[in-house]
């Protein structure tokens, strides 16, 4: 018998709604009269925004609830941001769906200021992230980067109330919101090398679910996963979270060619290990170990072993 009804497991934030909305649309728009139902689940990563997200369990946080979910039969499937996903998906589990990406890239977000570059000696920017962060470092030594926890709005709202000079949050995260008006200047990768994943939205369900998996089989985007299938790679050889200083970003050359750039950094920026090839695009994964084997041989381990 078909599936005549859906649940979504889903992170409650304004952005994760967003998120599994439009998924929950493209599967109605998919299989017209097939029911759909949010379930809105908390997460620990979610309660806990007084402290930096590596020091509770990083990203994963915000997965394993919605795993538990399922497991627990309350939802057939999650929608995960893809940076958010860990490098190894548990065996009960499989990730058959990412769907065509948005706009890979950080964002820089400031009330009074166009441009990295014009930022103020010692002026204070706010990231929730470890890679944004170490890569600022390098670029500007003189900046005092701090933590910055919190939905979207929590994090603007910590800007206009003169908090920080500038803040970095993705692109993708604040077009999805409406809120693309407040983007100052999207930073390039050779500016701000994307996170693994970044800007891309995958769809997890049960690993024995056959029936859902192929439900959902069609919202597939071949070009994301394969460039996200690369990046991941990179994280999986070098056994990383997704709250070390890392960055893979790739990118499709042709209907045949992948280019894929890596980066390992110490938080402080004072080390930058990089990485880049090319290669088939079927051969995205294969290369993404390499390069993550290179980085290792430079001292990248090292680096990260120090923020693990």
């Amino acid at each position: 018998m078909p599936i005549e009804h859906l649940r979504i497991a889903t992170r409650r934030s304004a952005l994760a709604l967003w998120q599994a909305n439009h998924v929950a649309d493209r599967l109605r728009a998919l299989h017209p009269g097939l029911s759909v139902e949010l379930v809105g689940m908390s997460t620990r990563g979610d309660e806990i925004t007084d402290r930096p997200l590596m020091a509770v369990g990083g990203k994963a946080l915000f997965v394993k609830a919605l795993e538990e979910g399922m497991l627990e039969g309350r939802a057939e499937i999650a929608v995960h941001s893809m940076k958010d996903v860990p490098a190894v998906v548990p065996a009960a589990f499989q990730l058959p769906v990412i769907l065509d990406r948005e706009d890979p890239c950080d964002a820089l977000v400031s009330n009074r200021f166009s441009d990295v570059d014009e930022l103020p000696e010692g002026a204070r920017v706010g990231t929730a992230s470890l890679r944004r962060e170490a890569q600022l470092r390098a670029r500007r030594p003189d900046l005092v980067v701090e933590s910055l926890r919190g939905n979207v709005q929590t994090r603007l709202s910590r800007l206009d109330a003169d908090d920080f000079q500038a803040i970095i949050l993705a692109a993708s995260g604040l077009r999805r919101l409406g809120l693309g008006e407040r983007i100052t200047r999207v930073m390039t990768p050779d500016e701000s090398l994307p996170a693994v994943g970044q800007g891309a939205l995958g769809i997890e369900c049960r690993s024995d679910d056959d029936e859902v998996a192929a439900l959902i089989a069609g919202l597939d985007d071949p070009d994301t996963h394969d460039r996200v299938a690369a990046e991941r790679a990179v994280n999986a050889r070098l056994e990383g979270s997704c709250h070390v200083p890392l960055a893979a970003y790739a990118e499709l050359t042709d209907d045949v060619g992948m280019y894929l750039r890596a980066l390992v950094a110490s938080r402080d920026g004072t080390r930058v290990i990089r990485a880049e090839g090319r290669a088939g695009r079927r051969e995205g994964p294969s290369l993404g170990h390499r390069l993550a084997g290179e980085m290792l041989d430079q001292g990248a381990g090292d680096i990260l072993a120090e923020v693990r």
